[in-house]
């Protein structure tokens, strides 16, 4: 039996990362329930809300508005509302503002309820053909500002790493790979999930070869095998 949305709480939904049908029937629910949906990108969210019929009223919550946002959700949860937080894609918290609402809501004692659906991470690593038991997870990596000590620090760690990026910067990041890790096996995919998905595997200094020769295109999730003594 479905639980029916419970009052005051904070429902961590995850979306379609592309493909509009890889969403469960228990986040539809959800949507159609709660009292609210806050959403990173609002026409990005409308465009699911029209497929499935969910009329739940909406309002963004992003980076540039958490701040300013954040004291009136939780006033609003705390007078007994139900609310729904989506990203533009995937689940939220991961690499998007969902994490500082999150941690705002359980520092005042509200209840969450995070709810199972697609990641582009790991839908990129179970299909990269690297080793899944250990990995971790490095989102965006920085653009300047401790850029190199972070790739120094990475290069030496064993397990498989993950990382996500945008297209304007796909090129110079896998350089910068090859550059500190040296030729290592990697895998990216982008527009995972969609009509044009498309998954490149090889070494570091392919993929770099292969970008180089095709525009990039897209949002990219890039898989690097991890230091091998």
């Amino acid at each position: 039996m479905n639980a029916p949305v419970s009052p005051g709480t904070l429902y961590l939904v995850p979306t379609p990362i592309g493909n509009l049908e890889d969403v469960t029937l228990r986040a539809i629910r959800i949507l159609k329930e709660v009292d609210l949906m806050l959403c990173e990108d609002t026409r990005r969210t409308a465009i699911l809300c029209a497929k499935y019929g969910i009329s739940t009223r909406r309002d963004s919550y992003q980076d540039h508005n958490k701040f300013r946002k954040t004291p009136a959700v939780l006033e609003l949860l705390k007078s007994g509302k139900s609310i729904a937080l989506v990203t533009e894609a995937g689940t939220p918290g991961i690499s998007d503002p969902g994490f500082y609402l999150t941690r705002a809501a359980i520092e005042t004692g509200i209840k969450i309820d995070s709810l199972p659906g697609a990641c582009a991470a790991i839908v990129a690593l179970v299909a990269s053909g690297l080793p899944t038991d250990r990995f971790i997870f490095e989102g965006f990596l920085p653009p300047k500002k401790g850029r190199k000590t972070r790739l120094t620090e990475l290069a030496v760690e064993p397990r498989t790493i993950i990382f996500y990026e945008a297209p304007h910067r796909i090129k110079q990041t896998l350089a910068d790979l090859l550059t500190y890790f040296g030729d290592r096996r990697a895998v990216y995919g982008r527009e995972l999930t969609k009509i044009h998905e498309e998954y490149v595997r090889g070494n570091l200094s392919e993929l770099v070869k292969h970008v180089e020769e095709k525009p990039p295109r897209g949002e990219y999730t890039l898989v690097v095998a991890g230091k091998r003594d």
